[in-house]
Formats: C-alpha cells, structure tokens, sequence
C-alpha cells in the first residue's frame, strides 16, 4: 500500500486504492486507518488517502545511519561529474535490487529522469542485467519470472523472452558490465557493473551511468567502463564498513 501510495503523490482514494492492491474495500479501510494510527499516511478533507513526510523522513535516517551520505554519495558524485550524467545506486535484497542512491551531473541541459518506483526491473536495466550476470542461468530464469518479462511501455530493445535475456547476459559477462541502448526507455541508454565487498563474492549491489542516447553510444560507454569500474571497487572498499550492503 505505501508503495502505491508513494506513485500517486496527490493521493488515492480508499476504493481506488482498493482497487489497485486487488483486496477488498473493508480491508483497504483497515490498513489505512493502521497506517494513519503510526503516522504513515493522512486524509484529506474529501477522504483522499496521501503519504505523509515520517516515511521520507524514516528513510533518510536510515540512509544517514547506513553509510550513504559519508562513504557513497561522494563516489557517485565524482563519477556523476566525470561522465555528465546521471549515475545510480541499488542494492541487493534476497532475489531483488532496490534503488538507494544517486547523483546527476549539472554539466548538461538535456536530463534523464528516471521512473521513482523503488525495485530495479532487472530484465530491461543495465544495474538489472549486471547482477544477473552474476546468477547461474537457473537462479535468472526463476527471478525473472517473479517479476515478468511482458511489461509495457518498455523500450525497443527490452528482451522479450529469457533467451533472449540470456543472450544480452552472456554479452555483459564477456564485457564485465552490461548495456542497454532504449531497452527501459526510449531514448535512454545505460550501463552497469556490479559491486562486491573488496571486489571479492557475490555482488552486494550495482552502480549505473545513464543518459540520453545521443550522448550514451557504445563508443562512449568503452571510454566511462574503466571510471565506472573504479567506482565500483570504492563502493565494494566502503561496503565492508556499511550495513546498507548486507541486506541480501
């Protein structure tokens, strides 16, 4: 519920709300007034379920507490400034990624704005498809399916079935980072490599650089994959010291 909430800022009403989770109205009802109790969410004066700040303001405790402000952000702004782009943090978390972090370079006047939900596609995303690279091909096709391949509004390039996935994996595991050229979105292109603890284990996490295509070709990705490398080795150094990076 508060991850549906947090995609509708204006708020929901309490039978859409319902409507969107699939349960019944009585218990929408029953969760909301749980949430409104611990401060969660409020109503309006016409019955509108909306988010309030303690959430926000949960979340960034929690990501002061955790090493982000101190031992990450300053690595993703160094490499936001080297590219001229947006660069993008997400973390591992049993069989999925969460996004936690990021940085946008002020060099140019065209943006990528990316979507706000909190869970990393992993099919169609390059932070996505460098931690699959990781997986065997068993452990992909299961996480895979949790989360779907038939999502729409999807870019061109997106893998439309798993061997096809498996195929742009199997590339990524060759290069050592993956792309992804207007496969989430059209227009937008971006790259990944995953983070581990002293560059050693199973990935605790990936960083992104991602930007307009015109800007993001292939040619110019070669030249940002040994600064993204660099950065994610600083990240796995810092990782040992932060327990955002032990939650998978």
């Amino acid at each position: 519920m508060l991850e549906t909430l947090a995609q509708h800022p204006g708020g929901l009403a309490p039978r859409d709300l319902a409507a969107s989770l699939k349960i019944p109205h009585a218990a929408a009802e029953r969760t909301v007034q749980g949430l409104v109790e611990g401060g969660f969410v409020f109503r309006t004066a016409d019955g509108t379920v909306r988010l309030s700040v303690k959430l926000a303001a949960l979340g960034l405790a929690y990501l002061g507490t955790s090493g982000i402000t101190d031992l990450v952000q300053p690595i993703l702004d160094d490499l936001a400034k080297r590219t001229g782009e947006l660069v993008r943090l997400a973390v591992v978390e049993s069989d999925h990624l969460t996004w936690v972090a990021k940085s946008q370079s002020a060099q140019s006047g065209l943006f990528y704005v990316p979507h706000t939900e909190p869970e990393v596609y992993l099919a169609a995303t390059a932070n996505g498809q460098a931690w699959l690279a990781s997986l065997d091909d068993t452990k992909i096709r299961a996480v895979v399916e949790r989360q779907g391949l038939q999502r729409p509004d999807l870019g061109p390039n997106a893998p439309r079935t798993i061997e096809e996935l498996l195929e742009q994996i199997e590339q990524t595991r060759k290069l050592g980072y993956a792309c992804v050229t207007e496969a989430y979105e059209v227009g937008t292109s971006a790259m990944a490599t995953a983070i581990r603890k002293r560059g050693v284990g199973h990935p605790v996490g990936t960083i992104s650089v991602a930007g307009p295509t015109i800007r993001m070709t292939r040619e110019r990705m070669a030249e940002i994959a040994p600064w993204l490398q660099a950065s994610a080795n600083e990240l796995g150094a810092a990782a040992a010291s932060s327990p955002l990076f032990s939650l998978h």
